[in-house]
């Protein structure tokens, strides 16, 4: 019997010859992630009894979810942070406008195929567009691997995915996943590691084939993987910080469950309120009156992202009483749009940018809606009060689609402008 990538990821991270579903393991990650709650997980980690990190060269921290501080304490948890690194000679750090953590470290060839991530945040699946082990977990499980060097694991059990067909115009690795959870509930993949694979996969961009894992966080996966190819070795080739070995899984692996998918006939789709499983066909759903329209999130906010976006605007402008938003999920992503012209289109069409970062993802920065109004998302989450308004209506879709919806003031299908 052949083995999946999670259990051949985590046997490789507990230095064990295999290791098998619902087993328990010790395991060592190979970098281990924070972001602004790094303050928060040092408190937990002075409980322990240890003044020092065991391997602070693995540790990775950036500061993103509310950059720049928007409040005194917001600053104060900064220069815990900045004290921390310092202290602890943490040399892989970046600062408030670099960007959002998953999108940085992936820039900067902090994570690499094969290896173990673990983040204490919850899309650290995102790193299954390189082949990478990536799962998130809590705050004192990051203070005990910083004092050990490791955390005890169970296996996942396994699921495939297989997607093939052709991408229709206008239709996104964002609708396929919004279809997914669509279908299965965000529910369906509680603590399993998802698989996918297929000649529409292997067809995506690799801006495309990101959003993919980062959205299975919603769909409650411990890991999500995509194997890697020659595109994902060319694009690690100047950034990788040091030797990896991609790891795949075999062809007699055993799976829980297999799904199929032909993307073929798929369509724009949108995740109503208040849950990112609630999705409907964009043509059910059009016509519904938006206030605010933002693009950007670990999952929408790279260049292709603000690529389809200015492209849908190019000409026009954002609709009286609607308000476009935009936050490039990186320095690099902002200085490229810069240079290739999207800014400047989306400025001119009426979008309003923010610094490199969350933003108001999860409600503590720039861009909270007022109760009651309607904010349409290219983001991961709508669950009520998600962006800090217990009362305003959250919607997700793709970047095609928050851009035509900023445009007409009402959720619009991309494919009609």
């Amino acid at each position: 019997m052949g083995y999946t990538f999670a259990e051949k990821a985590l046997a490789r991270a507990a230095r064990l010859p295999y290791t098998v579903a619902g087993q328990i393991v010790d395991a060592q990650p190979d970098v281990a992630m924070s972001h602004d709650n790094t303050a928060a997980i040092y408190q937990t980690f002075k409980k322990l009894g240890v003044s020092k990190v065991k391997y602070p060269e693995r540790l990775a921290i950036t500061l993103d979810h509310a950059v720049p501080a928007p409040t005194t304490q917001h600053a104060q948890n900064h220069a815990e942070v900045r004290q921390f690194v310092k202290e602890q000679g943490v040399t892989t750090f970046f600062e408030v406008g670099r960007g959002i953590c998953h999108q940085v470290h992936s820039e900067e060839g902090v994570i690499l195929p094969g290896e173990l991530i673990l983040g204490s945040d919850s899309h650290t699946t995102h790193f299954g567009w390189l082949g990478a082990f990536g799962a998130g977990v809590g705050r004192s499980e990051m203070a005990a691997i910083w004092a050990t060097g490791e955390l005890w694991l169970r296996v996942p059990e396994s699921m495939k995915v297989v997607v093939t067909g052709e991408w229709p115009q206008g239709v996104t690795a964002k609708d396929f996943c919004l279809r997914l959870m669509g279908d299965l509930g965000v529910d369906g993949g509680i603590y399993r590691s998802i698989e996918f694979s297929g000649a529409a996969i292997s067809a995506l961009s690799l801006e495309s084939r990101a959003v993919i894992p980062n959205m299975m966080a919603e769909f409650g996966v411990k890991t999500a993987y995509i194997a890697p190819d020659e595109a994902i070795f060319a694009y690690l080739e100047k950034r990788a910080r040091r030797p990896y070995t991609p790891i795949y899984p075999d062809a007699d692996a055993q799976y829980i469950a297999e799904y199929h998918y032909d993307v073929s006939a798929l369509e724009p789709l949108v995740a109503c309120p208040d849950s990112p499983d609630n999705v409907q066909s964009i043509s059910v759903i059009a016509g519904t009156p938006v206030q605010q329209a933002f693009i950007g999130t670990c999952t929408n906010g790279r260049l292709e992202d603000i690529a389809i976006a200015a492209a849908t605007v190019q000409g026009k402008h954002v609709a009286p009483g609607t308000r476009l938003l935009v936050i490039p999920a990186s320095s690099v992503v902002f200085q490229d749009a810069i240079r290739l012209g999207y800014v400047t289109t989306l400025m001119e069409a009426g979008a309003v940018f923010g610094t490199p970062g969350c933003g108001p993802c999860m409600g503590n920065h720039m861009g909270v809606p007022a109760p009651n109004e309607v904010t349409i998302s290219s983001a991961n989450r709508n669950f009520r009060g998600r962006m800090g308004t217990a009362d305003a209506p959250i919607y997700l879709a793709s970047p095609a689609v928050v851009a035509a919806s900023a445009i007409t003031g009402v959720i619009t299908d991309p494919r009609t402008l």
